[in-house]
């Protein structure tokens, strides 16, 4: 990527980079859920579009989403130590400072023995959610001389920040990331996370004893600790005036983390389709995404994964095409196939359409087997940027 960096130069031409969360799925009666979905819109465009597949970190390496979209934004996702808790943290618009413990949270159901029964305590409200947030802040806002904060994300998520100090990240989770069984203990995983690790564990008894008498959402999971650290922006590694269209949280926060302007949207996809639309004008380079997709394939929902492709396909793609964006690209940040009901290591399919691409006349849909086939072949995550910089006349030419 440093090649990439020295060779990037300014260009009118706008590129839109379109992430559906959890694309890739695996087959259930011989197809995935893009291979079932009836995508006659998505279809044609592959046709005439370059394919490929994605590998998010490494060959058989599960992502989470935070590294994953990093990935995707050109960042080369293992030198760089970044929590969901921080992500969050950012795209809350909590003003993190150097050296806060910042804490990606799930409520949760556990059961009289306190194995856990749904890590998610059955997706509850936001609302309801925000309702319990606001009672572990009230009773939680101080641990020792450590200033505790607790926010809402979205759903069952929140996030928590530890303000004090000598705190560190070094510490791990305690959310096992699967039902009918004890969450894990939160330890350091060197010397300077042994303070935080205490710290972390006091605010969780803390927290069940405020949550004891909920019939849901009696429990807490923390995950994904993070602190601030500087990473070069879009504008400063690939000369982009970039934006993020992103409803949810995390998204928002790390493209905020990478310089991106987060622009105000709803919730739905029809008002991060208009929030586009509004700026269009505004920016030469888009990540959009879209969340809904990720959440169908981790409740193991195969039907409800597929039919959100098919109305992206029907109600979505044919207003992006509409706005004739120099660059297109469509993908997942990683695969979340509903058979697995969670994330997995699997290649992600990627369709980049330009006036410069070679597509290959006898693929005719968009899938995961198809995207196999194409004329990208099969790359990491983080060279997708270079291709995109390239078909929108961003790139000099290397050497004499």
């Amino acid at each position: 990527m440093d090649l990439i960096e020295s060779l990037a130069v300014k260009s009118e031409q706008k590129i839109l980079l379109v992430v559906l969360d959890g694309l890739g799925g695996l087959p259930r009666n011989g197809k995935t859920e893009l291979e079932s979905a009836s995508t006659p819109n998505l279809d044609a465009l592959a046709a005439k579009s370059s394919l490929g597949l994605l590998t998010p970190i490494e060959v058989g390496i599960t992502p989470g989403s935070g590294v994953a979209v990093l990935s995707l934004l050109g960042y080369d996702p293992l030198p760089y130590r970044i929590g969901r808790g921080l992500l969050d943290a950012l795209g809350v618009q909590l003003d993190v400072g150097a050296g806060d413990l910042c804490c990606h949270a799930n409520f949760a159901t556990t059961g009289p023995d306190g194995r856990i029964v749904d890590r998610r305590a059955g997706r509850i409200s936001t609302a309801r959610s925000e309702q319990l947030c606001a009672q572990l802040q009230a009773a939680i806002p101080q641990i020792g001389d450590v200033a505790v904060t607790v926010r809402i994300v979205r759903g069952h998520h929140f996030v928590v920040v530890f303000r004090g100090p000598g705190l560190s990240d070094l510490v791990s989770g305690s959310d096992p990331m699967s039902n009918h069984v004890m969450p894990t203990k939160v330890e350091a995983l060197d010397l300077p996370g042994w303070r935080s690790a205490q710290l972390v564990n006091e605010f969780l008894r803390a927290a069940s004893s405020v949550l004891r008498a909920e019939p849901g959402a009696n429990s807490v999971l923390l995950r994904g600790f993070g602190q601030i650290l500087g990473v070069l922006s879009m504008s400063e590694r690939f000369k982009l005036k970039s934006a993020c269209v992103a409803a949810y949280p995390m998204q928002r926060g790390l493209a905020k983390l990478v310089g991106m302007d987060v622009l105000e949207t709803g919730q739905t996809w029809q008002s991060e389709l208009q929030t586009l639309r509004e700026h269009q004008s505004e920016y030469d380079f888009f990540f959009l995404h879209f969340k809904e997709t990720d959440e169908a394939g981790e409740d193991g929902r195969f039907e409800a994964k597929q039919e959100l492709l098919e109305q992206f396909d029907e109600d979505i793609l044919p207003q992006l095409l509409a706005l004739k964006f120099d660059v297109l690209c469509i993908t997942g940040d990683h695969s979340t196939p509903a058979t697995m009901a969670g994330h997995s290591w699997h290649s992600v399919p990627v369709l980049l359409n330009s006036p410069y691409v070679r597509p290959q006349l006898v693929i005719e849909e968009f899938g995961e087997r198809a995207c196999g086939r194409g004329d990208i072949g099969h790359v990491h995550s983080c060279h997708l940027m270079g291709l995109l910089l390239a078909h929108a006349g961003k790139l000099r030419r290397y050497g004499a």
